[in-house]
């Protein structure tokens, strides 16, 4: 799924670090093209992973700012090609090797051991000569205005190569994810951001200490909104900046797919996914009271009858399934294809940046209410409801 997809999942990237002022298209040229895939189809290299254009995949030059650049945006790939052998068959073919050496050396029970590592090394050179690399793409939109990155995927190994060739290319620069807690430092100021410093639960201000130890904030931002749904409050306004005005109306609530996890009677970890269009939530509502938290919620937005639905991972808060209103690419053999696919872009990026407004003014009310002493009635009236009062 990507960047042209109308259904992504994305994770985002706050990107630090200084740029040139000055000839900027042929610095990113040199330092995408540097690091350009290079293919390994004639070759017995295992993997091969580089930068590539987005519209054409075996295109490692970045030569024409039409490559890869959109007004204040940059677009491209990170490609991945890898050979794998099955281990079926390269146990296989080492056994076969393995009874030839055996064979001719009589005196020997069993081949020993730097012998059969000779062996397996050797067979793995000749298998992968003749095992075609699979390729996988993941886009990037590098967003140079607001200093924000998109990466299309939430997987976990394609983040960390991402984020070590992108250290690797543009040396002096980084990219720190997003999660909860850093969305909430963009989001709050002032008053707020003191407190929001002051409910930090991390011992340190690396990412994977950030996550772990501030997982109150999804648990807390899905149960609000769960609970303001199930109580007829699902209107909000739009109170961040964007293509959107401030002030402008819309809707939101959490529909068709809940996961929450806790503590089980007998230790360990519990999970409960509740699935389907939800009336009453009662098995939602009973994991609840049970100490469970909502780890993961499919979240609908609406604005003019346009719909925007994701779901949100709590711990991370990766965008899984991002579907926004859809695109159509011109399929007229009339039309230029570079031009429609550019004008998609485009339009795809309008369209998830309205969504990405959404969310955002969304996850700012609810900071703004669990920040101050409001959060106190919230939980006395979520409690009332968890106990059908």
């Amino acid at each position: 799924m990507g960047v042209y997809a109308n259904t992504v999942s994305m994770t985002q990237f706050i990107v630090s670090g200084d740029l040139p002022s000055r000839d900027q298209f042929q610095w990113f040229s040199e330092k995408l093209s540097a690091r350009g895939f290079q293919s390994i189809e004639n070759s017995a290299d295992e993997a091969s992973e580089g930068w590539v254009v987005v519209d054409r995949p075996d295109d490692s030059l970045f030569e024409a700012p039409s490559d890869f650049w959109r007004d204040s945006y940059l677009v491209f790939s990170l490609r991945r090609d890898q050979r794998a052998i099955p281990a079926a068959v390269l146990k296989s073919h080492t056994g076969r090797e393995e009874g030839a050496f055996l064979a001719q050396h009589p005196n020997l029970r069993r081949t020993p051991k730097k012998k059969r590592e000779e062996i397996k090394e050797l067979v793995q050179a000749r298998l992968l000569t003749r095992c075609l690399p699979v390729p996988s793409m993941v886009d990037v939109v590098w967003d140079l205005k607001q200093g924000l990155l998109t990466l299309y995927s939430l997987g976990n190994k394609p983040i960390e190569r991402f984020e070590d060739y992108f250290r690797k290319t543009f040396e002096g620069c980084g990219v720190v994810a997003v999660h909860p807690f850093a969305r909430a430092r963009m989001l709050v100021s002032g008053a707020m951001l003191d407190r929001l410093e002051a409910n930090n639960q991390a011992g340190s201000d690396a990412v994977s200490a950030m996550i772990r130890d501030n997982q109150w904030l999804g648990w807390d931002f899905l149960l609000w909104l769960l609970h303001r749904g199930q109580n007829g409050q699902g209107d909000f306004r739009v109170c961040r900046p964007g293509h959107y005005a401030e002030g402008e109306s819309f809707s939101a609530w959490i529909d068709d797919r809940i996961q929450l996890q806790g503590g089980g009677e007998e230790g360990g970890i519990q999970k409960v996914s509740v699935s389907g269009s939800q009336d009453s939530y009662l098995e939602a509502i009973s994991a609840l009271k049970n100490g469970k938290r909502i780890t993961s919620a499919t979240i609908c937005m609406e604005k003019d009858e346009n719909p925007w639905k994701l779901t949100l991972k709590g711990d991370t808060f990766g965008f899984a399934s991002f579907k926004c209103p859809q695109v159509r690419i011109d399929k007229d053999a009339t039309v230029d294809q570079m031009s429609e696919r550019e004008a998609a872009f485009y339009e795809r990026m309008f369209l998830q940046e309205q969504g990405v407004q959404l969310f955002d003014s969304l996850y700012s009310t609810f900071l703004q209410e669990r920040l101050s002493d409001e959060w106190n009635n919230r939980l006395k009236a979520v409690q009332e409801w968890l106990e059908g009062k």
